[in-house]
């Protein structure tokens, strides 16, 4: 039976090189409960983002979400870090940028994609009454955790997982089955005495210890769909979606960069987009330019939000009279108090002309945090002092 299920195991690890997964693990299907004081601590002190699997047992014990499990199969893809071929820069041009994880193809679309192939490849081989269930970073177990426990890497101070090969830059999913597989051996903690990722931490969401307040991460602040804090929007700089700083400073991430699924390829006028046309782009042309990439899963508000306080940070007085407009037109509150919050930071000296254009839109304004902001905006302006001559 043993030499029967490690010969199987061989299999699918060469058949999960042929199908195009870089780097792949099994452990038992024994509960996590290393994980449960953490994730009870996390939730009380409301550092959970919100976006995870609600039930705190069913991410730490897979009997209650699959019958009879044996096996947890690990699978990790690397993913591109740099782009050949960079939008030009232009001269008053203003860009956005997408963290590297939503570069190309969504990346769940192509995870459960090798994970089904796979599935079909071991069914074949091991027989129809064979069970499975795959999940991929909004399933109930925790991909990190697993992908440790299979040897995979080791979870890192800034709550990722960094493998040898190629550091923190992989997407990671999972499959639990009925199958007993000869675990292999966890990867102990390698972070040492560095510190580097929490250091540079703009929010100091990173805790130090692998764990993370996520709500004040700034990849999870520019999910959101409200009025993002006023804290967050300047630490946000251009980076409209994700944040990658603590990856780029982590040394063992330094000269990673892998070109293996072409889906993942980024491109240009999607991972950088100029931000002025984003303010007013269409349904249809968000979808076209977007909607295949993971950082469109919450919509188009957030993403525009994003650019318009990208725009503040960038000082950028060409896109005053765009701002101007999303006040007048725009229906939604959170662009209309965005845009203002956006316009004070642009205008670099007391102006008079647009105090008078937000005193008319906040008498008009019936949203309390859009008001809110249109007020602050105009006190900002009125505080600035007139340019010397």
């Amino acid at each position: 039976m043993v030499k029967e299920a490690t010969s199987l195991k061989e299999k699918i690890i060469i058949e999960s090189k042929r199908i195009g997964i870089d780097k792949i693990g099994f452990t038992t299907a024994e509960p996590f409960t290393e994980l449960e004081d953490k994730l009870r601590a996390q939730q009380e002190l409301g550092h959970h983002s919100g976006f995870e699997h609600k039930v705190i047992e069913e991410r730490i014990y897979p009997e209650l979400i699959f019958q009879s499990p044996r096996s947890i199969i690990s699978i990790a893809l690397a993913y591109p870090t740099k782009i050949a071929d960079p939008p030009p820069r232009v001269k008053g041009e203003r860009r956005g940028e997408f963290a590297r994880a939503s570069w190309g193809t969504d990346y769940h679309d192509i995870l459960r994609d090798k994970m089904n192939r796979l599935i079909e490849y071991i069914r074949h081989e091991a027989g129809e009454s064979v069970t499975y269930k795959p999940m991929v970073d909004t399933g109930e177990l925790v991909d990190v955790a697993v992908a440790q426990r299979a040897g995979l890497g080791f979870i890192g101070r800034n709550g990722l997982l960094i493998t040898e090969e190629f550091g923190s830059y992989v997407y990671l999913a999972e499959i639990i089955t009925n199958l007993d597989f000869a675990p292999d051996p966890s990867v102990p903690f390698g972070c040492g005495e560095c510190t580097r990722c929490v250091d540079a931490c703009p929010t100091g969401a990173l805790l130090g210890d692998g764990r993370i307040n996520a709500k004040q991460c700034l990849s999870y602040q520019t999910q959101t769909k409200g009025m993002m804090a006023e804290p967050f929007r300047r630490k946000m700089g251009h980076v409209i979606y994700g944040c990658d700083i603590c990856q780029i400073v982590c040394p063992y991430n330094k000269g990673k960069n892998a070109h293996f699924h072409p889906e993942m390829e980024p491109e240009p006028e999607s991972i950088m987009p100029k931000l002025r046309p984003m303010l007013t782009i269409s349904n249809r042309d968000f979808k076209e330019q977007f909607g295949h990439m993971s950082g469109a899963w919450r919509g188009k508000k957030p993403l525009q939000r994003n650019a318009i306080i990208a725009l503040g940070n960038y000082r950028d007085k060409s896109a005053l009279p765009d701002l101007l407009r999303c006040i007048e037109e725009d229906v939604r509150p959170v662009i209309r108090g965005t845009a203002a919050w956006s316009i004070a930071k642009i205008v670099s000296a007391r102006d008079e002309m647009v105090i008078d254009f937000l005193t008319e839109a906040l008498a008009k304004e019936e949203d309390p945090e859009a008001y809110r902001e249109i007020d602050q905006a105009i006190e900002a302006i009125k505080n600035k002092r007139e340019k010397k001559r």
